[in-house]
């Protein structure tokens, strides 16, 4: 698991677990930058401070580590492999363009090489239409696109790459984008053609893209290396939530077949195959809005219950989700991580809670029925107590070990 791996740096740690209802805590989320103006989105590594620009059409942001992001929209371009065009002439740049499709649309990826001696600047650029339009009444005409240019460069140091890479991974032009593979990751994997593959522990045949588990290993190894910038940084927790957040973004989408499948077979078990059978007797004693998604979030529990439990005694220690799903083998934040998509996916709010002191992770649920709750605050701000799931243990859901029990060395993230 990454906490493992990550605690490897820092200390060696003991777990054993045992079962108990859990002490609550408080946990708090850090958050993704938004543009109203736009619309679009990006989640920044920690130390990334505002530098510049007007904040409505431009913005420049520095790091504590050398590295820069400067962030431009213009509603007035042709297409985006005009506004790559001009920002090679503006840059001077020596690197090569890629023209790509990302969701449907014309994407630019640059390499940069720009500057020279002392002023050398290496890094990536990123091209995007946008989801948001430019109106009409402010064009005189029929609504337009609007494009974005984000620039990520830093001196030419191999290690910083991973910044650049993950900056611009994270930017999303509009809603439909959310819960997508990151732009640069599609760039560099390009997902391939469909094709079938068999679900761990069942009998039920998905979906996937043929370079899906390749690809999201490289967003776990790659973020895996941003956040080991932080080893002995005040800003750890926080980088340790933008960690699992990529990995949320980027697996989402490759899983959706998966998690559709699986719901749909416990489903039919509560069901019946003609839809109008009894509900189980843990779902009828519920006698609440959310029985189904609690049986779900059981059922996927179960699942991931039974994987092997495996450890990368060389690597990140994280086995990447549909790898995980396909063979049924993971670390704690691993099974978790699947945990909490695969009820997403069924219109459960979810999160994980992460620990390194404990070298443990396990799954948050916003469901109601007994067990171990930890408060703490959705996306939207409101207050939930999320029930708790222990994904290494054969134990019900809300039930976890007594020996994880101290609140302050707990750490939750929410998705959306």
């Amino acid at each position: 698991m990454i906490i493992i791996q990550y605690n490897r740096l820092m200390k060696k740690l003991l777990f054993f677990c045992s079962i108990l209802i859990f002490t609550p805590i408080l946990l708090i989320q850090a958050e993704p930058l938004f543009s109203p103006t736009w619309e679009f989105r990006l989640d920044l590594p920690e130390g990334y401070e505002l530098s510049g620009g007007d904040r409505k059409n431009s913005f420049s942001f520095k790091s504590s580590f050398g590295t820069s992001l400067d962030i431009m929209v213009y509603p007035d371009k042709a297409s985006v492999a005009a506004l790559a065009e001009e920002m090679e002439k503006r840059l001077s740049n020596r690197g090569k363009t890629h023209i790509f499709n990302y969701n449907n649309k014309e994407t630019a990826v640059m390499e940069l090489e720009i500057g020279q001696g002392r002023d050398a600047m290496t890094g990536w650029a990123l091209c995007l239409e946008l989801e948001m339009q430019v109106a009409a009444s402010t064009k005189g005409g029929p609504n337009t696109k609007a494009y974005m240019v984000a620039l990520a460069y830093g001196p030419p140091k191999p290690e910083l790459q991973c910044f650049h890479l993950s900056v611009l991974d994270s930017i999303e032009g509009g809603e439909g984008d959310r819960h997508l593979p990151g732009a640069m990751t599609t760039f560099l994997h390009p997902r391939g053609k469909w094709f079938t593959a068999k679900l761990a522990n069942s009998n039920l045949v998905a979906h996937f893209r043929e370079n899906d588990d390749v690809a999201a290993q490289s967003v776990v190894d790659r973020e895996f290396e941003v956040m080991k910038f932080y080893l002995n940084s005040k800003l750890w927790q926080e980088a340790w939530k933008r960690f699992y957040r990529a990995i949320f973004k980027d697996s989402f989408d490759r899983l959706e077949d998966a998690a559709f499948l699986l719901e749909r077979s416990w489903n039919n078990e509560v069901l019946g195959p003609s839809g109008d059978g009894e509900k189980l007797e843990e779902t009828q004693r519920l006698g609440t809005r959310n029985a189904e998604g609690y049986y779900v979030a059981s059922k996927a529990l179960e699942w991931v219950q039974g994987f092997e439990y495996e450890r990368d005694l060389l690597g990140s220690d994280f086995v990447n989700l549909v790898t995980a799903a396909r063979e049924g083998r993971g670390d704690c934040d691993s099974r978790a991580m699947l945990w909490a998509i695969i009820i997403a996916q069924a219109h459960v709010p979810s999160g994980i809670m992460v620990s390194r002191e404990y070298s443990h992770a396990m799954g948050l649920a916003d469901l109601e029925g007994a067990g171990a709750r930890f408060p703490m605050k959705n996306n939207s701000g409101k207050a939930i107590r999320w029930l708790v799931a222990e994904t290494t243990s054969q134990v019900a859901l809300g039930l976890i070990g007594e020996t994880v029990s101290e609140e302050s060395k707990w750490l939750g993230i929410t998705f959306e």
